[in-house]
């Protein structure tokens, strides 16, 4: 049921606040234009309250949302998963279930959208207010091509024929940087990759010239390269329409260059709202404090503990009394227990943040006061184990792999099948790993990173080269039970948690199941389990329950306590951290490091997120299209990365500073990655190569001919680039 304000009470906040504090939510009377500088917004969300029904009571999913965005303006909603974000973007767009209770007031130029009816939505949607949604995939039609798609959308808003709607759908799809779009306008969704498919739905989203535009989510499942075109296509696609942007993220790193705005969501509500400077900078909310204070930089100097927010969110069923964040909260005080903030702006600060102590989050400190940089103690670093503390070449190596190749055959035909390519999956890969180091194996999608992970895990032995662990080549280990004690020395933790923990088991019984498998008996293994959660800061209390009682960064500690079960000296890591909240994040990640330190672990450490393998890994290996591009020690590649592509991918990875990601110049990829069963003769990365274009053609005639091999560059640093150059790009 959806009701405008005026029939829910959706009168302006109680104006009795704590003393000294203004109220953020202006009356309804003043006019918009007299608000924000004489320009009146696009957009105007006020008080908005969305529940849905459940068996367990009313899911309070947003508590009084308002906010405001003005033409060619760019609002940033940052918060962890469950905050209300999406839900929030869903109601301005009517696109809500029936069974959800929408109350308050959304207008668009003066027009109060809620409370029409689905027909006059439809002629809203599409034109006035346009929608990116986060899974283009699932967002596009798999049956109709998509240039059938995007004219359908001209279609249903403007009186043009289908010549001419075509046109259209061509202009728009060399707009957004489609190559030949004469010819892609009629492939379908499965023929894109998916920084394409993003680029598809940029340009239905922009095919009406639409006055907003609601992006959720749009880069989150996309490497970093493609992240960095599918935003400057949104940009682009803003400057030609000229509309206002709500950009929904998790990443700080994103918003910090890209709005204008940004408003912090926290248990269904805003708590900080303001200019991205004065937000960055100055939060006054010790939530925004512990969020930025849990990403990982890949710009740091030095190596640090993450600093995470303990706890997980309240649910939106039984909300606690008081201040949702209270009990995550290191400052929380006994008001907090007993009155939910407002979100008002405290004496000397340029914005709004729901705190009951945000006159005393003052820069700098000082006495009677608090210094946000301070409220969360950082952890200290893991004391190093003894193994760390010897020079790398005293190490024994614990996994060594030279020149695997992993080819598969692409074949054609549903009886009589026959060859007709082949897919160079993993072309040539060498890489050491050494006790008590993490290596980190980075690289776009479809690069060839877990193809290499499982070639490893499976001891088997590849088509060429050879993999060795712990000093035995796999090849020559004969028999199940020399693999299975192999095996006992190597783990891996992949990267869903809920998708390799089984529903149907309690995690003691998970955390059982190696150990039975390797001949623990009954009373061995019955005391392994508390030992191996307390391992993980788990409740060992908790071992009968089951993982969907868990939250994400919970599992992924069961995960790790199972791979840490029969003490191996080797651990996998498949993108262990990639599917939860920064915040979350930051525990799972000092978890691994301080279990690396205690154990003596080495960790072969695989993500797309470099941020992430800056703060990890010892080292770095870049791999491109089934090769390893660079390789050497973390700082070295970090601070002078050598080849085009390595600068790339840093060039592209967003920081969370927004002065410093305003002033970068980035490295543009053009295209995306391409099939490993067309790999480009020559230098394999020539065709998206930014230095090529550079060289003379006597230079570029080398790039296209030869394949250039590792060379080293540095002690420990190597590169595979004809013209390798060290290039600062962060």
């Amino acid at each position: 049921m959806s009701t405008a304000s005026s029939r829910a009470g959706g009168t302006p906040q109680d104006s009795t606040t704590e003393e000294g504090l203004t109220p953020v939510i202006e009356t309804s009377k003043e006019p918009a234009a007299d608000r924000h500088g004489g320009v009146p917004p696009l957009l105007e969300v006020s008080d908005l309250h969305v529940s849905f029904p459940s068996e367990a009571g009313p899911v309070k999913a947003v508590r009084g949302v308002s906010y405001s965005v003005r033409p060619g303006e760019v609002l940033g909603i940052v918060g962890e998963s469950g905050s209300g974000k999406s839900v929030s973007s869903m109601a301005v767009l009517g696109l809500l279930p029936d069974s959800a209770d929408v109350r308050g007031s959304i207008r668009m130029d003066g027009r109060e959208l809620l409370g029409l009816n689905d027909a006059k939505m439809s002629k809203i949607r599409g034109k006035d207010i346009a929608m990116v949604f986060q899974d283009p995939l699932s967002a596009l039609t798999p049956v109709y091509s998509i240039g059938t798609q995007i004219i359908e959308a001209i279609q249903v808003h403007q009186d043009l024929d289908k010549v001419k709607a075509r046109t259209r759908a061509i202009e728009l799809l060399d707009l957004v940087g489609i190559p030949d779009p004469h010819q892609r306008v009629d492939a379908f969704p499965h023929e894109f990759s998916g920084g394409m498919r993003q680029r598809a739905m940029i340009a239905m989203a922009i095919a009406n010239d639409p006055k907003i535009i609601i992006a959720d989510e749009p880069t989150t499942a996309l490497d970093v390269t493609i992240q960095a075109q599918v935003l400057e296509v949104l940009k682009k696609a803003q400057d030609v329409t000229g509309a206002a942007i709500v950009m929904i993220t998790h990443d700080l790193g994103v918003i910090a260059g890209f709005a204008d705005r940004v408003m912090v969501m926290y248990a269904g509500r805003p708590v900080e709202n303001g200019p991205v400077d004065e937000v960055y900078y100055r939060p006054r909310m010790p939530y925004t404090i512990g969020l930025l204070g849990s990403i990982p930089r890949v710009d740091a100097d030095e190596r640090r503990a993450l600093t995470p927010i303990d706890g997980t969110p309240p649910s939106m069923v039984a909300l606690p009394k008081g201040c949702p964040f209270e009990a995550r909260c290191p400052i929380a005080i006994d008001v907090c227990r007993e009155r939910e903030p407002e979100l008002l702006t405290a004496p000397g600060a340029n914005h709004p943040s729901a705190c009951h102590r945000s006159r005393e989050l003052a820069e700098g400190g000082g006495e009677g006061l608090l210094d946000p940089a301070t409220i969360y103690p950082i952890p200290p670093l893991p004391e190093a184990h003894e193994i760390e503390r010897l020079p790398r070449e005293e190490r024994t190596a614990v996994l060594e792999v030279d020149n695997l190749v992993k080819h598969f055959p692409l074949l054609k035909g549903a009886v009589f099948k026959r060859k007709i390519g082949t897919v160079k999956a993993v072309d040539g890969i060498t890489l050491e790993i050494k006790e008590g180091e993490t290596l980190g194996l980075v690289g776009e999608s479809g690069c060839g990173k877990t193809t290499t992970l499982l070639e490893i895990m499976d001891l088997t032995g590849g088509q060429a080269g050879s993999v060795t662990v712990f000093g035995k080549d796999v090849r020559e280990v004969k028999g199940a039970k020399a693999r299975k004690a192999l095996r006992r020395d190597m783990q891996i933790v992949f990267q869903d948690p809920m998708a390799s923990l089984d529903a149907r088991m309690p995690i003691g019984d998970i955390l059982a199941e190696p150990l039975k498998t390797h001949g623990w008996d009954r009373a061995r293994t019955d005391a392994r389990i508390p030992e191996l959660l307390e391992l993980v800061g788990l409740n060992p209390d908790h071992s009968d329950r089951f993982p969907q009682e868990f939250s994400g960064g919970q599992r992924q500690r069961i995960s790790i306590a199972r791979a840490l079960a029969l003490e191996p000296k080797l651990v996998v890591l498949d993108e262990p951290v990639s599917a939860l909240d920064v915040s979350i994040q930051a525990g799972v990640l000092n978890l691994l490091d301080e279990l690396k330190s205690r154990m003596g672990l080495s960790y072969l450490f695989v993500a797309h997120d470099l941020s992430v393998v800056r703060h990890i890994a010892d080292r770095i290996a870049v791999m491109y299209l089934g090769r390893i591009v660079e390789l050497g020690e973390t700082r070295s590649v970090f601070h002078e990365p050598s080849h085009p592509y390595t600068q790339a991918l840093l060039s592209a990875v967003p920081l969370p500073d927004p002065q410093k990601e305003r002033a970068r110049e980035r490295i543009l990829l053009t295209g995306d990655l391409p099939s490993p069963a067309n790999v480009p003769s020559g230098c394999r990365f020539r065709n998206r190569c930014p230095k090529y274009l550079q060289l003379n053609p006597g230079e570029q005639q080398r790039c296209e001919s030869e394949d250039p091999q590792l060379h080293t560059l540095a002690p420990d640093h190597t590169a595979a680039c004809h013209f390798a150059e060290a290039l600062a790009v962060v």
